[in-house]
């Protein structure tokens, strides 16, 4: 399984787009050992299966701004995106060995990224309680030199008593 399909390879392949995590139909089709078009047409095939939020098509401009990345996109005037559900139901529609196998390790991809992103915000969590804890200190920390510096000032003199008759 891990010759049919390396998992870095497959994690580089997933895109964040409208909030989803997706792989491209191109990308998809490959390791399914099937043209981008025979994956279109069993989708197709198979509409009921694939909620747009499983499944949706890019708009132009989506497609621009990937081109950027997937240069070989400007060419496609129509791409498809499989979100992870989407990805798990093309198993049940690309019906083989094959397909079970690549299918298990691009859910594997999609777990890792997912536990990725969440060790991610447990340290942006950790750091953002070390800030909260070190900004409190340096307040502590300000008190205690303004305290010492408060102990180290010449006591404040006393005002003299004139000599002399007072004016009135």
């Amino acid at each position: 399984m891990k010759d049919l399909i390396p998992q870095e390879i497959v994690e580089n392949k997933i895109y964040l787009i409208r909030g989803y995590r997706v792989m491209l139909d191109k990308d998809l089709a490959r390791p399914y050992g099937v043209e981008t078009r025979v994956l279109n047409q069993a989708v197709k095939r198979n509409a009921k299966r694939f909620p747009e939020d499983f499944m949706f098509y890019l708009t132009r401009d989506e497609i621009k701004r990937m081109s950027q990345i997937v240069t070989s996109l400007k060419f496609y005037k129509r791409v498809t995106v499989f979100t992870e559900q989407g990805v798990a139901m093309l198993s049940g529609v690309l019906n083989s060995d094959r397909a079970i196998q690549v299918n298990i390790a691009i859910m594997r991809a999609f777990v890792k990224l997912r536990q990725i992103i969440s060790t991610h915000k447990e340290l942006v969590h950790k750091l953002e309680e070390l800030e909260r804890k070190i900004e409190k200190h340096d307040v502590d920390i300000q008190s205690i030199f303004g305290a010492i510096r408060q102990l180290m000032a010449p006591p404040p003199e006393k005002p003299r008593r004139m000599i002399g008759f007072r004016q009135e």
